[in-house]
């Protein structure tokens, strides 16, 4: 870890008060908005348990707050909904796929998730199903790895994240897209009220006899936001900050699970190659937009050089 070690947020009546006052607010206007459920209360007990414990661990859910503020902007997007802010893009996608990259395959031209679904493997779906869970851990693991090794840095990958995000969610909103499994499970009608579906990778969870991701996907926020696939873009901030710190042998280990995310987000039909490609398109501005922002905007820079000092 870079720089002086400082005590980061103390413990007063006023980090008290702040504290008590933004998990009884978020609770209330979580059940406003969205309504009750016991996650919210999960977090808030993650949240309060490590802000009270130690300095070390108030120092990291300070530091982590970033991916909590993602997190809830993420949930709070059930209440509204992309496809009524713009028509949902199903058939044009589709057939614009195919067109860029159809297989001809049994005298029927395929898109690629197509062709996949009717090629699927049991290796390949266990293969492909330790990849896509990667998505999750990896992304908290390297950020939880950077607090203890560079704070500056971690609150740059954390920072980055948010930035990639938002700018995922701000697509999401201009062009709500339905991802392959739609097409191939309702066809070309929108349905509003649809479910969010594990696509192919329910033949993992169905192979190993778990609930793994029918159980996350279940709580997805809205079924028409496959462009960008923000999975996709994830690895790529990932590998560019184990480049950035020069982590050796670890980064190829995060380029093989980038690729190996990238790869199965098609197999299993949930993203067209194209959402994959706008996913890492957005990965690519978000990491730019991050690195101009925070150099050249003078309260930004500000606002990180404060932030590090609260976690140091």
């Amino acid at each position: 870890m870079n720089g002086a070690v400082h005590q980061g947020p103390a413990i007063n009546a006023r980090s008290i008060l702040t504290v008590s006052f933004l998990s009884i607010t978020y609770l209330l206007l979580s059940s406003w908005v969205i309504g009750y459920k016991s996650d919210q209360v999960a977090l808030l007990v993650i949240f309060n348990i490590l802000f009270y414990l130690s300095a070390i661990t108030r120092k990291f859910i300070v530091g982590f707050s970033v991916f909590i503020v993602y997190w809830i902007i993420f949930d709070y997007m059930k209440a509204f909904p992309n496809y009524n802010v713009n028509t949902v893009h199903i058939a044009d996608l589709y057939n614009f796929e195919k067109h860029l990259f159809g297989i001809k395959f049994n005298d029927r031209l395929l898109t690629p998730n197509e062709y996949w679904k009717l090629n699927a493997t049991t290796p390949l779906d266990i293969i492909a199903g330790l990849f896509y869970i990667c998505w999750i851990p990896v992304p908290l693991s390297f950020a939880a790895f950077l607090f203890f090794k560079n704070r500056c840095e971690f609150l740059s990958f954390a920072l980055t994240f948010l930035v990639v995000n938002l700018l995922g969610f701000v697509v999401y909103y201009a062009y709500p897209a339905a991802p392959p499994w739609y097409v191939q499970e309702h066809g070309f009608i929108f349905h509003a009220a649809t479910a969010g579906n594990t696509g192919g990778l329910v033949r993992f969870d169905n192979y190993f006899n778990v609930h793994i991701f029918q159980s996350i996907y279940q709580k997805g926020s809205n079924v028409f936001a496959a462009m960008p696939s923000l999975h996709s873009a994830y690895p790529i901030i990932v590998v560019y900050y184990g480049l950035k710190n020069r982590l050796g042998f670890i980064n190829i280990i995060l380029v093989v699970v980038m690729v190996g995310i990238w790869l199965t987000a098609i197999y299993t039909s949930h993203h067209y190659i194209l959402d994959v490609l706008a996913g890492m398109l957005c990965a690519v501005i978000g990491i730019n937009l991050f690195n101009f922002l925070f150099t050249r905007v003078a309260f930004l820079r500000e606002f990180l050089n404060r932030y590090e000092k609260l976690i140091q």
